[in-house]
């Protein structure tokens, strides 16, 4: 991230041994919590900065310098696109890249094993034990449940109230993204808001933690800004579209789960889809898909919510981020062929041969496409690569987490869920317009499909497959032809989450373990 975005004194919130003994236990140092801290603006900025530092540790590589393959850890490529979708391995290149397999055919425990496979330990490259902890998102909540409880006191002069109330903000939405991004990993988790807890907790029901984020957001969404004058903040700092996107989220996957009362869910992301849309000034916007570059590195008019790296200080995710899967890397054995291609049907059901789409012409090499194999081309991303890299892992791009088509499409969703197929459609076809591609005109069951393709083809590589098959369950349908699929007890047993580390259990007695995993 960059400079200006220091991390100072709340860095060391990280320690483990500054009193932490368990999970869900902080004891911070006397600098933050004594007469040393919580003086000034100043103190505010740097620990809200510190806080959004923290966060990008919890889905990124620990220290975005190092070059220890040890420190890549591909949380949104893993989870979100790889796992139980249609990507394959190419394997003709020659590196054994089995997780590939592994995570398409939701064999997770087989990425837990701490040995070769392939030639490589996968488990060690990837850092794979990181997908079973989670005590990287709790020192994000423990920091921003700090910042919640001190912020009001903080006496310098020159804050005023409504800066006061934004800084609260920042920190609410920070600790609810946390909790989201927990829950679509592990399901159950446990949920507190109280500054320095050290009581052990149990596993709250997903249902009731989201519950629970949705009233804890909402209740300051508002005190966020639509956007940030000075540029370096734009998408990476929490705005009122971060805040209306994560709550769109959060209210569908309430849908997915709560049954009996989806059409509540439905009705409230309506409203937000119409808030983010509607009143956002022309804080967002979509932009030209000649402006691809603009959209991926970040900071531009499209991001709603992303991590930053910059390439000018050095940072890289490196084999962290979905761009290391599709790039030609100039040390493998064949270094003019990306390491996954995906599944030919796929391709063509979310983009139909011959019909008009930008996507194709800026995102593809139309020619390989639908090859299937390692004559794959996938360009997304390749905009802001580094053409000096010596492995091509490094480029000058975000993570982008949440983008403004991602929440046009979830409100169509919503809408077509409700039964409100015309404004489904407007809103769906906001995006295909942008891609010059004909307006969907279906209704019912096949403009739901419609959209959920349109989705697909939209955010690929972006960290959604995985989640939008489970929450619309898809992941149980067997109509659905696409991806891995379980049983409805498999499901209901915990398959489509993650295991959990067993040192969850240390000091807290009564915290449980994922069984399905087990």
């Amino acid at each position: 991230m960059k400079r200006i975005i220091s991390i100072l004194v709340v860095t060391t919130l990280l320690l483990v041994g500054s009193g932490c003994k368990k999970f869900l236990s902080l004891d911070p140092p006397n600098a933050l919590s004594g007469n040393n801290f919580w003086k000034t603006k100043t103190d505010l900025e740097n620990y809200t900065n510190g806080m959004y530092e923290l966060l990008r540790k919890s889905v990124a590589r620990l220290d975005m310098k190092a070059d220890a393959s040890s420190f890549n850890f591909p949380f949104f490529a893993f989870s979100g696109d790889l796992r139980g979708g249609m990507a394959k391995e190419n394997t003709e290149i020659g590196w054994g890249r089995t997780y590939v397999a592994n995570l398409s055919n939701n064999n997770i425990k087989a990425l837990f094993v701490d040995a070769p496979s392939g030639g490589n330990n996968w488990y060690r490259v990837f850092n794979m034990i990181r997908f079973s902890q989670w005590d990287q998102f709790y020192k994000v909540i423990a920091a921003a449940n700090i910042a919640v409880d001190r912020v009001d006191g903080v006496p310098d002069p020159s804050l005023t109230a409504e800066e006061k109330r934004q800084y609260k903000a920042e920190a609410i939405f920070i600790r609810n993204m946390a909790y989201f991004l927990m829950v679509r990993q592990w399901g159950d988790v446990a949920y507190y808001t109280d500054a320095y807890h050290s009581a052990p907790l149990k596993r709250m029901p997903m249902v009731e933690v989201l519950k629970k984020c949705r009233e804890d957001l909402m209740a300051v969404k508002d005190d966020l800004p639509w956007t940030y004058k000075d540029p370096v903040f734009v998408a990476v700092r929490g705005m009122r579209g971060s805040a209306l996107a994560l709550l769109m989220h959060i209210n569908m996957w309430l849908a997915g789960f709560d049954t009996g009362n989806e059409k509540a869910y439905y009705e409230a992301v309506d409203a937000l889809g119409d808030e983010l849309y509607n009143e956002n000034g022309g804080a967002y916007a979509l932009l030209p898909l000649e402006r691809n570059g603009e959209i991926f590195k970040g900071r531009s008019k499209e991001g709603l919510f992303e991590v930053p790296q910059n390439a000018n200080y050095g940072e890289s995710f490196g084999w962290s981020y979905y761009y290391d899967l599709v790039y030609y890397n100039r040390l493998a054995p064949d270094p003019t062929h990306p390491y996954i291609s995906y599944d030919t049907k796929f391709m063509e059901t979310i983009y139909p041969v011959g019909q008009a789409d930008k996507r194709t012409d800026y995102w593809f090499d139309v020619s390989t496409m639908y090859s299937g194999n390692r004559n794959f081309k996938m360009l997304k991303f390749f905009v802001n690569r580094d053409p000096n890299s010596v492995d091509g892992t490094s480029f000058d791009a975000s993570q982008i987490i949440f983008r403004y088509t991602d929440a046009i499409l979830l409100h169509a969703e919503a809408l077509a869920n409700l039964g409100n197929d015309g404004k489904a459609k407007e809103k769906l076809n906001i995006v295909r317009n942008r891609a010059a591609a004909a307006p969907i005109t279906s209704t019912g069951a096949e403009l739901k499909t419609d959209i959920f393709y349109e989705r697909c083809r939209e955010l690929l590589g972006e960290g959604h497959y995985w989640f939008d098959v489970v929450r619309t369950k898809r992941i149980i349908d067997p109509s659905y032809k696409f991806g891995y699929h379980c049983t409805v007890e498999q499901f209901k047993a915990g398959a489509w989450t993650w295991p959990i580390h067993p040192s969850a259990l240390i000091n807290n007695p009564g915290m449980t373990l994922n069984t399905y995993w087990q």
